[in-house]
């Protein structure tokens, strides 16, 4: 996990335009967050660069233009950044976590029983001597 690069907010929302929809050129990129984002294009190139730098995009040349793609999975940043969420709120104490979040969060049955089916799997995999 050492590889996934540290991303800013900012920088989640273009990596979420290119997770979505994969190559794109800057244009189009600008265009995708037009609605959600009052940014000017220089501030999406900025972002871009920024994002090239860390190794999260790569890009290659079409023609006049750049297109752009993802070096690193939204699987793979999510995984970090929750590591680093948890590392850093709760010490590391995965069931502290969980057991906050439940407890200020309102689910609907379709969750509850979807987290039932999660920690049964856990139980199963422990008493089998098995990690997922």
């Amino acid at each position: 996990m050492s590889n996934v690069p540290k991303i800013s907010e900012s920088e989640w929302e273009i990596m979420k335009v290119i997770w979505s929809q994969s190559p794109l050129t800057a244009e189009q990129i600008v265009l995708q967050l037009s609605d959600k984002m009052e940014w000017s294009d220089q501030t999406v190139r900025t972002f871009i660069n920024r994002l090239l730098k860390k190794k999260a995009i790569g890009f290659e040349k079409s023609g006049r233009s750049y297109l752009y793609f993802p070096l690193v999975s939204e699987k793979e940043c999510v995984r970090a950044e929750s590591q680093s969420f948890l590392k850093r709120v709760f010490n590391g104490a995965a069931g502290i976590m969980v057991t906050n979040f439940l407890e200020e969060t309102d689910l609907s049955q379709q969750e509850i029983d979807h987290l039932h089916k999660i920690l049964t799997e856990k139980r199963r995999e422990k008493d089998n001597g098995t990690q997922a």
